[in-house]
């Protein structure tokens, strides 16, 4: 339509918003569907966060706070910084915004200028490039393969860096493919962007909790101090406290950057809702036995679905090191043909016969710019997993 900004045409559809809609369309048709496309825990928001939130709607804490959030939550991240991260922020240097979505956006709204580029290892979390769009910017992908277990090198990365250069957009654990950097992995990287005093880092750390086996945690600022400076460490309580619905996402950085972030946050929505901030205060400060427990329970899940996947017709996954994902290539199923003689020719042609003939919805790798591959959410409770991974087999062994 004529009157709709010309930008919009950079920009594409979240697809795993679109799988989810089409899951729930069937369902709602009478197709008994099992759907594993949404990011999004299983488990309930622990009870002391939602008396939290019922606290301080008693106590009348239902009015405009301050943009960048109460003084309670910034103390909190702050606190939590020091002691899960070793970063040292002031409350002065934390934002909290309306999930991680809005903290990347005002990140990239703050800084990016027209041509401006910023480095997005493929596979990627769909709205990082949409984001950059959206903002004026330019992504630059670096290709990782199922070998390198969807990592990036030092080298790949040194050859991607131009004098355009503004961002490199770090995920570990990943959206899609769980994929996680170990410190010595971590540390090659920012050996590499240590030469290069122009690039800034943004580090998405939404999937800190999920981590597995004997692997540790580690963030870029954390590895290398000489990057504090040039350091956007984003988070949230939407993956491990299971408050996706609540939208609260956090970042903590250099103070000039915040304050800019603050200043376009204050033009676009103020704070996020005071009553989820009292709640991400208790998520923050309150007892935390409960994130071994639920990390214990999604190891089991990913063990089950990696060994599942693995024992199917044509399909290949690693085993990944953190979040609730896996990220299985289908390369052998490509030109396979489907009962009814669709002839699979692509990823998406594989999760659509897929949703059309067993009922499992997973999203196309190709969304997250990486085929012919397809992504698994197994948050999800391990019945469901076991009955979608033994229609994922039936599937491929189907296929002629």
């Amino acid at each position: 339509m004529a009157f709709l900004a010309d930008i919009l045409s950079r920009v594409k559809p979240s697809a795993t918003i679109a799988v989810s809609q089409k899951a729930r369309e069937l369902k709602s048709q009478g197709m008994d569907v099992i759907s594993l496309g949404a990011g999004e825990p299983d488990f309930d928001t622990p009870d002391n966060i939602k008396q939290a939130a019922k606290d301080a709607i008693d106590r009348g804490e239902t009015k405009y706070t301050a943009v960048a959030g109460i003084i309670e939550l910034r103390e909190a991240i702050a606190a939590k910084f020091q002691r899960e991260n070793g970063l040292n922020y002031s409350p002065a240097q934390i934002i909290a915004g309306t999930g991680g979505k809005q903290i990347l956006f005002n990140a990239f709204m703050a800084t990016l200028n027209p041509g401006d580029e910023v480095i997005i290892p493929r596979p990627y979390w769909v709205s990082y490039p949409e984001m950059v769009a959206l903002c004026g910017g330019e992504s630059v992908f670096l290709d990782t393969t199922t070998e390198s277990d969807f990592k990036v090198t030092a080298e790949s990365l040194e050859a991607a860096i131009t004098p355009r250069t503004k961002w490199f957009m770090f995920n570990s654990p990943s959206n899609p493919s769980g994929a996680a950097y170990s410190r010595a992995e971590l540390k090659e990287l920012t050996d590499v962007l240590m030469k290069h005093p122009h690039v800034w880092i943004l580090s998405d750390d939404m999937y800190e909790h999920l981590v597995y086996g004997e692997f540790e945690f580690v963030t870029p600022a954390q590895i290398e101090p000489g990057l504090y400076d040039r350091t956007l460490t984003m988070n949230g309580v939407s993956k491990a406290y299971s408050m996706t619905g609540w939208r609260l996402g956090y970042a903590g950085g250099p103070l000039e950057l915040i304050k800019a972030m603050d200043m376009i946050q204050g033009q676009q929505t103020s704070g996020t809702s005071s009553v989820t901030q009292w709640a991400a205060v208790e998520a923050l400060n309150g007892p935390q036995e409960f994130l071994e427990e639920r990390r214990a329970a999604f190891e089991e899940r990913r063990d089950l679905v990696v060994s599942m996947l693995n024992q199917a017709t044509g399909l290949h996954c690693p085993k990944p090191d953190g979040a609730f994902y896996v990220f299985p290539s289908c390369a052998d199923l490509i030109g396979k043909s489907t009962e009814n003689g669709k002839v699979i020719e692509s990823d998406e042609d594989f999760v659509t016969a897929l949703l059309e003939q067993e009922g499992v919805a997973v999203v196309q790798g190709s969304a997250f710019g990486l085929g012919p591959n397809f992504r698994i959410s197994y948050a999800t409770s391990t019945e469901a997993l076991k009955e979608s991974c033994e229609r994922i087999q039936r599937f491929c062994s189907s296929l002629q």
